[in-house]
């Protein structure tokens, strides 16, 4: 910089003099040619300063504009120079035959598992005269004590107990058996009547030792967890099947995400996943895929995916925002390569039930189903797919166009198959080879080259006639 400003010295004394001369002189013809002067050293001192020190750009080789024009050699196929190469900064990889790990990210919300639901309801109409859990978001354990009904029905019920173990007891000596019969049977229906009220066998038993009939009934909690709704207050009169509280187990709870459809094809059924609650980023619950919606939400072109995650520490509240992460390993054909379901049988409506050999689940009783039809391989029988990056491939929608490498300098264009996108490559079905080298970088170039040369390309797939040139 310095040399430059030491060589810019005279023309800096120059302008000096020109405004000293241009302040003396008054007439305009005489000022203008001054004016004119003052600019031009102003220009020369400008670019001496911020170009004179720049390294002027490297010439192109001798006879450039016939090295950089492509050379037409087949119908898809043209030749650059290493030149013309260089500065379209052509590169090529290998296609090649290579397991594929696919990382799927989805987002959604926790949700109540509907199996793990339950509902305390009146088996008999009557009115509330004690709620033993007063508010919403309450915990209970199975069989706790939750709402205390008064029901004149019921005592009624009790009393034709009382008087049919009374019976039995007095014709006990009878030598009768159809009399006796006949008592058994009433004593087994009153039985049955205060069961399906809600009695339980216990409630029964002592109704029938005592023979005290009572005209209040306790409704228990039928399963462990959060009370989740109240439906029910004191004084209120409740009809037969009232629902006056619901009850949620959130030990496992439904975790729902959205799956993009180019995503889908590596999310099956059974495979284990993440769920990260916005809540707690730092903490990973497990899960396994329990269900992969069959329809399409045609506006968002996602499809749900339900996880079963196990929730012991609570930290997967119902309606917090979660992230999930589904991990797959693609093998050719679309199988997923996972050593723990390759080779098992699983039941098609509990990801949770697996077996070595065939059999029936125990908890629908439907017979269990290989894992290979949900899609999964053993490591063993996998057989890796072929691949190119994904920058590799022009896609218009219709058609899928690939330049490949045949020797050095010349490409060929040629039209290719392609499977769903994995991660950083796409599947190749038909078109390529093992080991042939396709344009990675460079290849709009080659498509725009082709195109001015009137060649089929990815635009214009059957060619047309080349622009006409001007001789000069």
């Amino acid at each position: 910089m310095i040399p430059v400003i030491v060589m810019s010295l005279p023309l800096m004394a120059a302008a000096i003099v020109l405004l000293r001369l241009l302040h003396g002189v008054r007439e305009w013809p005489a000022r203008a040619v001054l004016l004119a002067m003052l600019a031009a050293g102003i220009a020369g001192l400008a670019y001496s300063v911020f170009a004179g020190g720049r390294t002027p750009a490297p010439e192109p080789p001798e006879h450039a504009g016939h090295a950089m024009a492509p050379t037409a050699v087949g119908p898809r196929s043209v030749t650059l120079s290493p030149y013309a190469r260089e500065l379209a900064e052509i590169a090529v990889a290998p296609a090649r035959r290579q397991f594929v790990d696919v990382e799927v990210r989805m987002v959604g919300k926790v949700r109540y598992d509907e199996r793990r639901l339950a509902y305390v309801t009146a088996w008999i109409g009557g009115r509330i005269d004690r709620l033993f859990v007063a508010f919403t978001g309450d915990t209970v354990e199975k069989d706790k004590e939750m709402v205390w009904i008064y029901s004149p029905p019921l005592r009624t019920a009790q009393e034709e107990l009382i008087q049919a173990v009374r019976t039995v007891e007095r014709l006990s000596e009878s030598g009768l058996p159809i009399v006796k019969e006949t008592a058994d049977r009433t004593v087994k229906s009153a039985r049955d009547r205060l069961r399906l009220w809600g009695l339980t066998a216990r409630q029964i038993d002592e109704i029938a030792r005592s023979k005290v009939p009572t005209d209040h009934i306790s409704i228990h909690a039928p399963i462990t967890g959060t009370v989740i709704e109240r439906n029910g207050w004191v004084g209120m009169w409740v009809d037969q099947g009232t629902r006056i509280y619901t009850i949620a187990d959130l030990s496992v709870v439904w975790v729902m995400l959205d799956a993009y459809e180019s995503d889908l094809p590596w999310i099956r059924y059974g495979q284990e996943a993440e769920a990260v609650p916005k809540t707690s980023p730092g903490e990973k619950c497990e899960g396994k895929v329990a269900f992969i919606d069959p329809f399409l939400n045609d506006r968002t072109r996602t499809a749900n995916v339900r996880l079963n995650a196990d929730n012991p520490k609570g930290r997967l509240k119902p309606d917090v925002f979660v992230n999930g992460i589904v991990r797959s390993r693609v093998a050719a054909g679309g199988k997923i390569v996972d050593p723990r379901l390759a080779g098992k049988w699983m039941c098609p409506r509990d990801p949770e039930v697996m077996a070595d050999d065939s059999g029936t689940c125990p908890g629908c009783g439907i017979e269990l189903v290989k894992t290979a039809e949900f899609g999964f391989v053993a490591p063993q029988e996998a057989e890796p797919p072929l691949v190119v990056p994904v920058s590799a491939p022009l896609i218009t929608g219709k058609r899928a166009l690939v330049y490949v490498q045949l020797k050095e300098g010349e490409y060929e264009g040629r039209e290719v198959v392609l499977g769903p996108r994995a991660g950083e490559f796409y599947i190749v079905e038909h078109g390529l080879d093992e080991g042939e080298l396709v344009v990675v970088r460079g290849n709009f170039t080659i498509d725009s080259a082709l195109q001015l040369m009137g060649k089929p390309s990815m635009m214009n797939p059957k060619g047309g006639a080349a622009p006409m040139r001007h001789g000069h």
